[in-house]
């Protein structure tokens, strides 16, 4: 790539008097509140509404086709392609914009704990709050480091902005656009803040692997032995509620690296779902929000200024973005030595894969290709019974290389770290979803448990007829029975008809993966 350069436009806009550089985060409540971007909760947070977008916008992101990228790029639905004119022209129209503004507010910081391989960030934006929730997420500098910060990319927000797609050669009045050349990502026509976030996390899963550094959508923690351990999953499978755990600390929620040296989180923050949040259910993340922290969507009582947490009108994806020292049980920095224990979360609403098997490398590598979980009947309408949903590496949205480089990289790492790798269903036993139960979270926490502490390691297994996966026949606090799905079922056959089901489902999808590794299909997928 290119060497850093910040465009002549930006440098301009930057000098002018009007911009509110690295603001303290009482400074930033302050102008959301006398610029009435949101209102102060009973808590101290902050509470906003993302208007018409109240989530990400895929259709609407692209990454510029650019010389020294153009062939490393897996482009797609996902990375979709787009013109280095059209990016100039918006570029050009977005600075200028903002140089019309009342106001233009800068953040400096860092993604990516590590300092060997981290990137400075500098995020400019139109509104007080979403410079808040980039002070929030992002690692935030010291005073030493903010002095010696040199960017290397640029975030340009401005919500206001809307693009006119007959000119300006967008899909919509939306856009979010990757220039890696430019070391820009450029944002306009949406107030949902994720955008910035997730746009970084596609950042740095270009700019990790090209180092030797697998990039990966997880969360990590590590024991108080130093043992560390990494869950991937898709929404709705545990992931938050399994990964805190108060006999572990918190490396990070969300995004992570994993470097010849350990893993790092590549956050500062968290940026939680909050519909239905409850301090009995999930009390490091209720107690979490408090001054500074963002809220997302979430309505507030007019009068008392409390946050209705089970108020969905506005949204299912009501959020909260808090920086992770608002959490007690937490490593800082936010790094740590080589994963011991990997485990990959699925909520499978079919109610045939195991609660718990341990992979081989070859199944580990199938399994992160395929990032399988369930899309559950009254979900999204239309939906009337469970449907299976892969996002590859757990991640798909946010991945510009192919994704077999990403799951080679993974390989290579748990056979030279020797890590364990696990396949965890958290969804239904006895039956598919509305005729089974979802499995017992007591159950669940007792399996992770085991594995994590190394108990399943000489544990004896039997082998799955279809899925070929090698299940634990005992877990203490887990009876027999349960971990042997087809034991489960009152009827065999309707279990064996349902499992091969889903079982063509993945031999189906993974026909996309035709450069994935040798061996990885044939000693790593289903057998029927």
């Amino acid at each position: 790539m290119n060497s850093v350069h910040i465009p002549n436009a930006l440098s301009l806009l930057l000098k002018e008097n009007h911009v509110q550089m690295q603001l303290s985060v009482p400074q930033l409540v302050e102008k959301i509140l006398s610029r009435n971007e949101g209102v102060l909760t009973s808590t101290g947070a902050i509470s906003v509404s993302t208007g018409k977008y109240t989530g990400r916008s895929p259709q609407d992101k692209f990454i510029v086709v650019e010389e020294s990228i153009k062939d490393k790029i897996a482009w797609g639905s996902l990375n979709q392609p787009i013109s280095e004119e059209v990016f100039k022209n918006l570029y050009q129209k977005v600075t200028a914009y903002l140089k019309q503004a009342n106001e233009v507010f800068v953040f400096k910081g860092f993604a990516g704990a590590d300092k060997k391989s981290q990137l400075p960030i500098q995020v400019v934006t139109e509104f007080a709050w979403h410079n808040l929730f980039a002070h929030q997420l992002f690692i935030r500098p010291s005073e030493e480091e903010l002095l010696a910060h040199k960017t290397g990319f640029n975030v340009i927000c401005a919500p206001n902005f809307k693009a006119d797609p007959l000119i300006d050669g967008t899909n919509s009045e939306t856009f979010i656009i990757i220039s890696f050349e430019q070391r820009t990502v450029l944002i306009g026509g949406t107030e949902y803040a994720g955008e910035m976030k997730k746009a970084i996390f596609s950042v740095m899963n270009f700019i990790l692997p090209e180092n030797n550094i697998l990039s990966m959508h997880c969360s990590a923690n590590v024991g108080f032995e130093g043992d560390v351990a990494l869950f991937f999953g898709l929404s709705g499978t545990g992931k938050t509620t399994l990964s805190a755990d108060p006999k572990r600390r918190l490396i990070g929620d969300d995004e992570h690296g994993w470097s010849p040296h350990g893993v790092f989180n590549i956050e500062g923050g968290c940026y939680a779902k909050t519909i239905n949040l409850s301090r009995e259910k999930e009390p490091q993340i209720f107690e979490a929000i408090h001054f500074g922290s963002v809220l997302e969507n979430v309505m507030v009582m007019p009068e008392s200024r409390i946050a209705d947490y089970d108020d969905g009108s506005l949204t299912e994806n009501t959020r909260a973005a808090y920086p992770i020292q608002a959490i007690d049980n937490i490593v800082l920095p936010s790094i740590a030595g080589h994963p011991n224990t990997i485990v990959f979360l699925t909520a499978d609403a079919f109610g045939v894969l195991p609660p718990i098997s341990k992979l081989t490398k070859e199944q580990a590598m199938y399994h992160f290709l395929s990032g399988y979980t369930s899309k559950l009947a009254g979900t999204e309408r239309g939906v009337t019974s469970p449907e299976a949903t892969f996002s590859t590496c757990f991640g798909a949205p946010f991945l510009p290389l192919p994704a077999t480089r990403y799951a080679k990289m993974l390989g290579d790492k748990i056979l030279e770290h020797n890590a364990k790798v696990y396949l965890v269903n958290t969804g239904w036993t006895g039956g598919e979803y509305g005729v089974g139960s979802r499995m017992k979270l007591s159950y669940t926490r007792a399996m992770v448990q085991a594995a994590l502490e190394g108990e399943l390691d000489t544990v004896e297994t039997v082998r799955d007829e279809i899925f070929g996966l090698n299940i634990p026949l005992h877990i203490a606090g887990v009876p027999d029975e349960v971990l042997q799905p087809n034991k489960t079922w009152p009827d065999p056959k309707a279990y064996e008809m349902k499992a091969k089901e889903l079982a063509k489902k993945f031999q189906e999808n993974f026909k996309k993966f035709s450069d994935a590794p040798v061996g990885v299909e044939a000693n790593g997928g289903p057998i029927v």
